[in-house]
């Protein structure tokens, strides 16, 4: 794949995604729940996070609040330099469509659909046509070629997951948010597709934010940011698994 035109060094890019005191409250009354509570964090442009915590820590929903998935009860986030509060679920629904592809843990693909038919799937429901050239070039950097006309009850998890990435990749969004994107793969598979999202980054210049429990695959990343009820309690930059582990272990004694 053939980067894209850099901003010039002297000049900053805004964040790509960024949650301003963003909370987010499941139900009411007694048995209300604050998933998220009070977060602040920026997602560079054409950058690698990973985002952190344990079970319950307000991690899944802070990436579905960041990609307007959901809502924050509270707060504001923005998409460049878009707020997504005052839009219409039209509006939001178009934006995440043009701006942002996801890739979930589930992979989420359509089982009597090809796989050719399920990576460009988000440009058919936009109406649009893939750009030949476009979509050879992400078959070739995801692998599939000589499986694009097989189900996905034909491929395995590993190859499943490839499909899911391309079809993030398709519609060249901004960002790829990706929710523990290798939990249901083997070692092997899930440091293929860690592979991909990091070249998407460094070859063409997409920003990845990418919510795991997993230290090896954080350390794929450019920086790391830690959750704990609803909070941010710590941020890492330049992280290896080692360092990933010695701060879980930390934040948990």
């Amino acid at each position: 794949m053939s980067p894209p035109s850099r901003t010039s060094a002297s000049a900053s890019p805004p964040p790509a995604v960024r949650a301003v005191e963003a909370t987010k409250i499941h139900g009411s009354g007694p048995t209300a729940v604050t998933a998220l509570d009070g977060v602040t964090v920026d997602v560079p442009t054409g950058r690698f996070t990973a985002v952190m915590g344990a079970s319950g820590s307000g991690k899944s929903t802070l990436l579905h609040c960041l990609s307007g998935l959901d809502r924050p009860t509270r707060g504001r986030v923005f998409v460049g330099g878009d707020e997504l509060g005052p839009l219409s679920d039209k509006q939001l629904t178009l934006l995440r469509r043009s701006r942002i592809g996801f890739v979930f843990q589930a992979f989420n693909l359509v089982p009597t659909l090809t796989a050719r038919e399920n990576v460009v799937l988000p440009l058919a429901l936009a109406g649009r046509r893939p750009d030949p050239a476009w979509f050879d070039d992400v078959v070739a950097t995801v692998d599939l070629g000589d499986r694009l006309d097989h189900r996905p009850s034909e491929l395995s998890g590993g190859q499943q997951q490839r499909v899911a990435v391309a079809r993030a990749l398709i519609s060249r969004p901004a960002i790829v948010c990706a929710d523990e994107p290798t939990g249901n793969l083997d070692s092997r598979s899930g440091a293929e597709v860690l592979g991909l999202l990091r070249r998407a980054v460094d070859e063409v210049g997409q920003t990845v934010v990418m919510v795991t429990h997993d230290p090896v695959a954080a350390a794929r990343a450019d920086a790391v940011v830690f959750l704990a009820d609803g909070r941010v309690v710590d941020h890492l930059a330049e992280p290896t698994a080692d360092r990933v582990l010695d701060t879980i272990n930390r934040l948990g004694s």
